[in-house]
């Protein structure tokens, strides 16, 4: 198989409460947690995933719930929109679950020729449902609430936010293997043919727009996914030949990393599939208990002291 970026891997954003956070994307959306852990940089916060049952990439968002952090502001050089992909004929079923839990949204609406119903967390975190022009047949986690049918199946989209384009559209292309597929107004629409879903980056030109502060109800990064750690050295060659500072390879538990920023500015991670989220737990489990990196097991006493209790 070509070394290829396989569409999104994860995306990793900024929340304050925990509970609420908690609360918000397990029975709101109805996504699955699949892994409670801590900021591996900063142990005395979590670190949530939700995604779909088992942790698949291009389902999976993250969070670093800071209690009391501020409230960021989007603008050039961040992440400022995240799609996800629903079945046709769920929008209103969600619409009406918006105005149900008090979710701030917009009206359906269209964009590429798709519907979307834009909304926001508890945070502010602009997300959006879309239903895709091809029927995406991804298996999504279901609860008593939200059946199958209607229920989010994973990313669509990820929306970057720059003055310029041009020079993180050569990195979406050259480097990643994106393609041009349209623009619409300010957004310009990039795809990779190598997987199905999660394939697309949408970028809002905005020359005009003020620098972003990342703090509460916005992105921190964007990852990419890779099938190994043999294509992940790989892309750190093809992005040092573009002249941009990246890391060494980084162990996340889950999966391998490395990070670079773009030169528009967003934090790119480039992160494998392997070796997946049952590593610590089983499928079945995923979620249900606290785990921690190696480096923090002796430690484990005094950090759930620091970490605000959150009821399951």
């Amino acid at each position: 198989m070509e070394n290829k970026i396989l569409g999104l891997h994860h995306i990793t954003a900024i929340a304050g409460d925990a509970q609420r956070n908690y609360d918000f994307y397990t029975k709101v959306l109805g996504l699955r947690m699949l892994k409670k852990t801590v900021n591996f940089d900063d142990p005395k916060t979590y670190h949530f995933y939700f995604g779909d049952g088992v942790g698949t990439p291009g389902s999976i968002l993250t969070f670093f719930p800071w209690p009391g952090v501020k409230q960021g502001e989007n603008g050039a050089g961040m992440a400022t929109g995240i799609g996800y992909s629903v079945p046709e004929g769920s929008l209103e079923f969600w619409k009406e679950r918006f105005e149900k839990f008090n979710v701030p949204h917009n009206g359906i609406s269209k964009k590429f020729g798709e519907d979307v119903l834009a909304f926001q967390d508890p945070d502010g975190l602009n997300l959006e449902l879309i239903v895709p022009e091809n029927k995406d047949v991804r298996r999504p986690w279901e609860t008593a609430a939200v059946k199958a049918k209607v229920a989010i199946k994973g990313f669509h989209n990820v929306t970057l936010t720059l003055k310029d384009h041009k020079a993180t559209a050569e990195i979406l292309t050259d480097v990643f293997g994106y393609e041009l597929v349209g623009t619409e107004n300010n957004l310009v629409r990039f795809k990779t043919n190598a997987v199905e879903n999660a394939a697309i980056v949408d970028i809002l030109e905005d020359p005009k727009a003020g620098r972003g502060q990342n703090a509460g109800g916005t992105n921190h990064h964007v990852a990419f996914r890779v099938k190994d750690e043999e294509t992940l050295m790989a892309f750190r060659e093809k992005v040092m030949q573009k002249g941009l500072q990246i890391t060494e390879k980084i162990n996340r538990d889950y999966f391998f990393s490395l990070y670079f920023r773009e030169p528009g500015g967003v934090l790119f991670e480039i992160a494998t599939d392997n070796p997946g989220f049952a590593t610590d737990e089983t499928v079945e489990e995923l979620g249900s208990s606290l785990q921690l990196p190696d480096r923090y097991k002796g430690a484990r006493a005094q950090i759930e002291k620091a970490l605000p209790e959150l009821k399951q």
